[in-house]
């Protein structure tokens, strides 16, 4: 296995309008959105107040606004080729900031006395981040499936077996990555188990 994992090559046998698709469900859909829109919503499931929308704030500002704005950053600046990180070796600097600005954000909301349902999903999204990071060490894994299987299973345990539906928008993530041919079914596949298993884990043995 080499240090670095060049993307696949594009897939000229797909349509257009399946390529602008799975190109429109990938932006949509991307972790950064993902993780604070779960936020958002867990924070005000947490107090069933506008306060808990601050603190999904909060936590989105360091779990997810931070950690895109300093890739896009990097993207404009050269330092890697797109936001998604399709080259594996690119992965390492923006995880491990990403993984720093996670840990800030926590401590601030145990310093804060944040709702322990957002605690918890904080800590499981820390718990994803670096299984994730475990495996990038000699595989691409999907982070975009990671995220969304991880959303998926907090908003089952948090709202009950009718949030299993979002589990219809891990497929979609998943089928995207691949028809841009950014990841193989494998990855996408591990991905999806590897934030899954992290969120039933972590956030529901700790809210």
């Amino acid at each position: 296995m080499t240090a670095t994992t060049a993307p696949l090559p594009p897939n000229t046998t797909t349509a257009p309008h399946e390529r602008r698709s799975a190109r429109l469900v990938t932006e949509v859909l991307a972790p950064a959105n993902l993780v604070i829109g779960v936020l958002l919503i867990i924070g005000w499931h947490s107090t069933n107040s506008p306060q808990g929308i601050g603190w999904g704030l909060l936590a989105g500002a360091f779990c997810g606004g931070l950690p895109i704005t300093y890739i896009v950053y990097g993207v404009r600046r050269g330092r890697w080729t797109d936001k998604h990180l399709k080259i594996r070796s690119q992965r390492w600097v923006p995880l491990f900031v990403t993984l720093g600005s996670v840990l800030v954000g926590t401590g601030l909301l145990l310093a804060l006395d944040a709702p322990r349902e957002v605690f918890a999903l904080v800590l499981a999204m820390i718990a994803g981040l670096l299984l994730t990071m475990a495996v990038t060490v000699w595989w691409k894994v999907s982070v975009h499936t990671a995220v969304a299987s991880g959303v998926a299973v907090v908003l089952t345990v948090a709202y009950g077996w009718w949030a299993a539906l979002f589990f219809l928008g891990v497929a979609a993530v998943g089928w995207s990555r691949v028809s841009l041919r950014d990841h193989t079914t494998a990855q996408v596949i591990v991905g999806a188990i590897l934030g899954g298993t992290a969120a039933a884990v972590v956030f529901a043995g700790l809210r």
